[in-house]
């Protein structure tokens, strides 16, 4: 046993939510008989912090101290039990391990929906922010590698949606979190523009100078537009794409 890097839970700020358990692919953490999210053994957390970003009370931090080793073959066996091969596929290996994990996903937090999210989430500050059209996941096949990775995301549709309260919502996010970066993407079919411009007007009201990224995505999944639109330019090619 030595000192390493490991997960530690703050349960006064622990809600219950349970969205580490599943983000942890390892199987590290779980609910116990309160309600309170907990480390299961010190041998499954590899201390790599994934589940930090969707924790949405801040109770979860990497902290060092003494503990055993991570065993990414003991980790493996435990999710295979409780969770099925197909989830062990995806366990971080330890130093020494030649396996590759399987990487299926890029997303790193939950939820996405731009009704559930909440603006003020700690993993959304100093984001690069993507917000994305439903359809657009589905349309792209390389969408996660693309646009995805290493950026937090909110998804919505302008047409479907109850749009009422968005741009509230929005301008509240990006007022709020000092975002590296901002992100759209869209289809090309005319209902989706609304989507352009409800994020520019929630930029000017949050008063940030921020340029928005317009990708617009063809039907045949591709990208057809990729440019910057920022104060000095409201109006490119993107926008009537």
């Amino acid at each position: 046993m030595g000192t390493r890097k490991i997960i530690e839970i703050d349960r006064d700020l622990c809600d219950g939510c349970g969205l580490c358990t599943t983000a942890c692919a390892e199987g590290a953490l779980d609910l116990d008989e309160e309600g309170k999210a907990v480390l299961v053994r010190d041998m499954y957390c590899d201390g790599m912090g994934v589940c930090l970003d969707v924790c949405p009370t801040g109770a979860l931090k990497i902290v060092e101290r003494e503990g055993d080793e991570y065993d990414p073959e003991a980790a493996r066996a435990h999710v295979t039990r409780t969770r099925g091969a197909e989830a062990a596929a995806q366990i971080h290996p330890g130093p020494g391990d030649s396996t590759v994990p399987a990487r299926c996903s890029e997303l790193t937090q939950w939820p996405i929906q731009l009704h559930l999210i909440a603006p003020q989430a700690p993993y959304f500050q100093g984001a690069d922010l993507l917000i994305a059209a439903d359809c657009t996941a589905f349309t792209r096949g390389s969408f996660h590698a693309d646009l995805l990775k290493g950026r937090k995301m909110v998804i919505a549709c302008p047409k479907l949606d109850n749009t009422e309260s968005y741009e509230d919502k929005l301008t509240e996010l990006i007022a709020s979190n000092d975002l590296r970066s901002l992100t759209i993407a869209r289809m090309t079919v005319p209902c989706c523009g609304g989507l352009l411009r409800l994020v520019q007007r929630a930029v000017e009201r949050a008063g940030v100078d921020v340029p928005v990224r317009t990708v617009v995505i063809g039907l045949d999944g591709e990208i057809v537009c990729d440019e910057i639109v920022g104060k000095e330019t409201p109006e490119g090619a993107c926008s009537t794409s």
